[in-house]
């Protein structure tokens, strides 16, 4: 079959825009573009006939791999055109994604580069100790007291290249202190500096005046004077920025370059003679929307490196110093794409409108009547004055209803009807689309029932509005013909993904009953497993590793199950033997039941405590 017409947005989902050639559209389904190129509902269907149910979380980490590479590709290419000698390396930051299932692959995977991780309180400290290949950078940011700077001096003497970036003067005294204490080797020494640039968007606090971290001016000044006095001066080697996560336009970061820039040079002048890098931080933005002309980044990679490059070259030069090396986080752009979600369709809760739902009657209220011949005669020539036609009925049958002049039977036809009106004449609608149309769309919603936790798996679309490509997985050969809002699973009305007209989803409409549907939620790797919260103590779903041999054959890996409802309830200080005890008792002290009873209840329950809590859905190549 011919691949799907990405000119049609219907079908295509965006992903000629936000894909990447990561994943592509073949015969109706969307697949990895990788090695035989598997598509995810054959990966999806694999892990539920293994008996894997609810929500699945596919890893794929040569993804993230591919990543840093074109990073290091993009940055080494830039350097080249522009002359650049200083050097290019780059870090992970644990805190977009600390979980083995991606940390430790990326490591493996990028050995043979210039690259490492950064740490932000101990524990991530400890893992960067224990995965960073020996000899790559480590960095280490946030706020730190002794014994996380003690850490840092440990790692030193393992023989790790370590660099504490400093938040505050207390934090240098204390490194001053644990450099008496500890002596040689000990860590490198980094400066976080406060800018006068912001950022933008969401996370534009990062950046300026007012921002959390950082050195203000007067702050370097008295670090440099700390630093000469203990005859540390050596050790300072890094200045650090950040101007915010996922920076949607280019123009700040350049501002916050040539201030950075400055300062670097400044500092080596003022006798920072091991003074040789700059990082720049994470921010470089992940394209996450699905429409045209929304895109969440106003440039591209190869921009990005270009200016940081060029603008550094020309500070350098201007100010007769050597050029930096450039280091840059960049973790989003790293994980983000390595992970998708996918979540199969419980329910479509308008699907009771039918023709099998009507009960006419021999002799209808003549409005109802109308409504049906309504719906028996519309056509695309008529379709715009039925539809208004079928609206106007409704509010006058639902005004009669409410005066008692028609029955609970005429009202289920009534809505029935004008149900089937609508979904009729916007599917011959939809080649002549208007404001009207987009609010009708919105008006008739269908409301898909998911099952996964918006909360645990896409808590950065709760809290912040971030939204995250989603598609169906198959049937994308079809075009799909439903406005179409995510409900999750979770006793929260805040558990919604609502149609949105300027951002619009539109779903197949399937019978549930008879076959599976699933959707990928995509670009979820970066933030959101760590930021998942138990909200009705549902758990990070059911994990797997997609990995590829030489030959392009893939095999499912490191397969993780959802925690059972019992190791839920423990992680919560539950005393889950308590729990066990109490269910036990009351059992056995329930008058109504017979001692077999007892024991067939017991069994069920200890069945369904040893399940995760997401709900069991029919694997219809089984049957019920």
């Amino acid at each position: 079959m011919p691949s799907t017409n990405l000119t049609d947005p219907r079908r295509s989902y965006g992903i000629h825009l936000w894909g990447e050639e990561n994943f592509i559209v073949e015969e109706g389904v969307i697949k990895v573009n990788h090695g035989r190129k598997p598509s995810l509902v054959e990966l999806t269907r694999t892990m539920r006939e293994e008996g894997y149910k609810g929500p699945l979380f596919f890893r794929f980490p040569h993804l993230a791999a591919q990543n840093v590479r074109m990073l290091f590709d993009h940055f080494e290419r830039a350097k080249r055109e522009f002359a650049y000698q200083g050097k290019f390396k780059a870090v992970f930051p644990l805190k977009v994604n600390q979980f083995p299932g991606f940390v430790i692959p990326l490591m493996e995977a990028t050995s043979d580069l210039e690259y490492g991780l950064e740490a932000g309180s101990k524990a991530e400290l400890i893992l960067a100790m224990t995965y960073t290949n020996l000899g790559k950078p480590i960095t280490v940011n946030g706020f730190k007291d002794r014994e996380m700077i003690s850490i840092g001096f440990l790692a030193a003497k393992m023989g790790h290249n370590i660099t504490l970036t400093i938040e505050g003067i207390n934090e240098l005294e204390l490194i001053i202190k644990e450099a008496k204490r500890l002596g040689s080797p000990m860590p490198k020494i980094g400066l976080r500096i406060r800018l006068h640039t912001g950022g933008i968007g969401i996370w534009a606090k990062s950046g300026g005046y007012g921002s959390k971290f950082g050195l203000t001016s007067t702050e370097l000044l008295e670090a440099m004077e700390l630093l000469k006095k203990h005859g540390l001066t050596e050790r300072l080697s890094m200045i650090h920025f950040h101007i915010g996560s996922q920076m949607n336009h280019i123009s700040p970061l350049k501002k916050a370059i040539r201030e950075a820039g400055n300062i670097y040079a400044e500092l080596r002048k003022m006798g920072a003679d091991n003074l040789h890098a700059i990082n720049i931080g994470g921010g470089l933005a992940v394209e996450y929307s699905q429409q045209e002309g929304r895109s969440s980044r106003n440039y591209t990679i190869e921009e990005f490196t270009n200016d940081v490059v060029f603008l550094l070259k020309e500070i350098a030069d201007a100010k007769g110093v050597r050029e930096p090396t450039i280091f840059t986080e960049s973790g989003r752009y790293v994980a983000a794409n390595h992970a998708v979600l996918v979540a199969p369709v419980l329910e479509l809760f308008s699907q009771e409108y039918s023709e099998k739902t009507l009960h006419l009657k021999e002799k209808n209220p003549p409005l109802v009547q109308e409504l049906y011949d309504l719906y028996r005669s519309i056509s695309t020539k008529n379709a715009r004055e039925y539809l208004h036609d079928a609206l106007d009925h409704m509010e006058s049958l639902l005004t009669l209803f409410d005066l008692g002049y028609i029955d609970l039977t005429d009202r289920a036809n009534t809505e029935t009807l004008v149900h089937l009106i609508i979904k009729k004449a916007l599917g011959l609608l939809r080649s002549k689309p208007s404001q009207e149309i987009k609010a009708i769309l919105d008006r008739v919603q269908e409301r898909y029932l998911v099952n996964f936790s918006l909360f645990q798996s896409l808590p950065d679309y709760w809290g912040l509005g971030q939204n995250f490509p989603v598609m169906p997985l198959d049937r994308l050969d079809q075009a799909p013909t439903r406005s179409a809002s995510l409900w999750d699973i979770t006793c929260d009305s805040d558990g919604e993904i609502a149609f949105n007209i300027d951002n619009p989803l539109y779903l197949h409409d399937v019978d549930v009953e008879t076959e599976e549907y699933f959707l990928g939620f995509f670009k979820v790797g970066a933030y959101q497993e760590i930021l998942g919260m138990r909200h009705n103590l549902f758990t990070h779903p059911t994990e797997a590793t997609i990995i590829f041999d030489a030959e392009g054959d893939y095999t499912i890996e490191n397969i993780i199950e959802a925690q059972n409802i019992l190791d839920v309830l423990d992680d919560i200080d539950y005393d889950t033997r308590e729990i066990e005890r109490r269910i036990r008792q009351m059992i056995e002290e329930a008058e109504a039941l017979d001692d077999d009873e007892r024991k067939e209840i017991l069994g069920e329950l200890y069945l369904y405590l040893s399940e995760n809590g997401y709900l069991r859905t029919i694997n219809f190549s089984e049957g019920a």
